[in-house]
């Protein structure tokens, strides 16, 4: 197998497996809950704030990102990161859209741009690493979403039910 297309395979599997992750964590919170204080933000605050990076991060640049509909609602002057009133439902169909633009993303790197820049001038890094930065931060606040879940709700304290997804889709 060719080194572009093992990268480009190894590291869907890895965002799938995130957003697999991430997806359990949304579906599992209870509906009154899903306003509840996590850190700095409500649980749904850190469902969008994921997906939104996320969406991002797989723009080839700031500039080139899109924004989409709902990114407008409920946002304030610090712009369309800020969270604004996704349900369970749309935060669910976030994922899904997440989860095509990583296939579309990874299939559209070449070498040059995996070893290029990372598109976003805050982030002094390649593109490779830029791709390893995102999934990081996913499993980062998907941790936070596991933990708050278990705390609060019995029958998620057995390991099973938000369970590790190791590689790809589940």
């Amino acid at each position: 197998m060719q080194m572009l297309a093992l990268y480009q395979q190894t590291i869907t599997a890895q965002y799938e497996a995130a957003l697999a992750m991430l997806k359990q964590c949304i579906e599992a919170c209870p509906p009154k809950h899903w306003e509840s204080l996590i850190a700095q933000g409500t649980f749904r605050w850190v469902a969008y704030h994921t997906l939104f990076w996320c969406d991002l991060y797989l723009s080839p640049s700031n500039e080139s990102f899109q924004l989409r509909e709902f990114h407008g609602r409920g946002g304030d002057e610090r712009g369309p990161e800020v969270a604004p009133g996704l349900s369970q439902e749309e935060a669910l169909a976030y994922v899904a859209m997440c989860r095509q633009k990583v296939h579309e993303s990874l299939a559209a790197e070449t070498e040059e741009t995996l070893a290029g820049g990372s598109g976003f001038h805050w982030y002094k890094n390649n593109r490779s690493e830029m791709h390893l930065v995102n999934i990081r931060h996913i499993q980062h606040h998907t941790g936070q979403l596991s933990a708050f879940l278990r705390r609060v709700d019995d029958r998620l304290k057995d390991r099973g039910s938000l369970g590790w997804v190791r590689s790809g889709w589940r």
